[in-house]
């Protein structure tokens, strides 16, 4: 049985996510309120994942994630919470958060990336997701140099059609194939390659939903970045473009 540390100031949420976690098999051998006292049960306990809050009174998340990473590597890390903001989205990973949700992704979304962590997956939130994507293009833009070690998603089932998608919409193309050089499209993170390979094989949205242990309601919001980045907005000649 999977233990669970959850830290968090809002006692309600504590005691909703012992309840949820509890009925799913996992184990919760501890619950804080803060950084220093999620700190002083770990002197006591091993857990594999910790559950944590970023805004906190103390010690709050962020200095949390790094003085878990430095004195107990091995724990996995979810951070769950309402802020998305640049600072904080760059400041855990920074830290070493192995994944980053937002507490109204819903129970099957938190289960899911549990799972996915423990596997040895990065998970984020697609907000999250988009929020870096924006990071990481605005940094390549100013000539800071892009980065691709921002933490994208994948390895959760990958789809053996999600080849089609590597670097398939390098540039717009006119009706004869020819590139369009003037017009060049943003390119699928590797969560988005990894829909629509699946999309591919003619998984539904539930299908995706089910398969990588995420909210339909997330599928579909990766689908749409998808559209909105190869410029094709048909599901039928996206499947199509992505088969050739």
């Amino acid at each position: 049985m999977e233990q669970v540390l959850l830290v968090d100031d809002e006692v309600m949420l504590l005691d909703s996510l012992e309840i949820i976690l509890s009925m799913n098999g996992y184990e919760i051998v501890g619950k804080a309120r803060d950084g220093v006292e999620a700190l002083e049960v770990l002197k006591s306990v091993d857990p594999g994942i910790a559950l944590v809050d970023l805004n906190m009174k103390g010690m709050g998340g962020i200095d949390l994630i790094g003085e878990m990473k430095k004195k107990y590597p091995k724990i996995k890390i979810l951070v769950l919470t309402t802020f998305y903001d640049d600072q904080n989205i760059t400041e855990a990973i920074s830290n070493g958060a192995d994944g980053y949700l937002l507490k109204d992704s819903g129970k099957d979304a938190i289960l899911g990336a549990i799972r996915q962590i423990m596997g040895g997956t990065t998970v984020l939130d697609a907000k999250v997701m988009q929020r870096l994507m924006t990071l990481v293009n605005n940094s390549a833009r100013s000539g800071a140099g892009g980065t691709n070690g921002t933490g994208g998603t994948n390895g959760a089932g990958g789809a053996n059609g999600a080849g089609g998608a590597n670097g398939a919409f390098a540039g717009n193309r006119n009706g004869n194939g020819a590139e369009n050089d003037a017009a060049p499209v943003e390119p699928l993170t590797e969560r988005e390659k990894e829909i629509a390979g699946l999309m591919v094989e003619g998984f539904t949205n539930r299908q995706i939903a089910d398969r990588l242990f995420i909210s339909e309601g997330t599928v579909k919001n990766y689908i749409s970045s998808i559209y909105d980045k190869t410029g094709i907005h048909d599901r039928v000649k996206l499947t199509i473009a992505l088969r050739g």
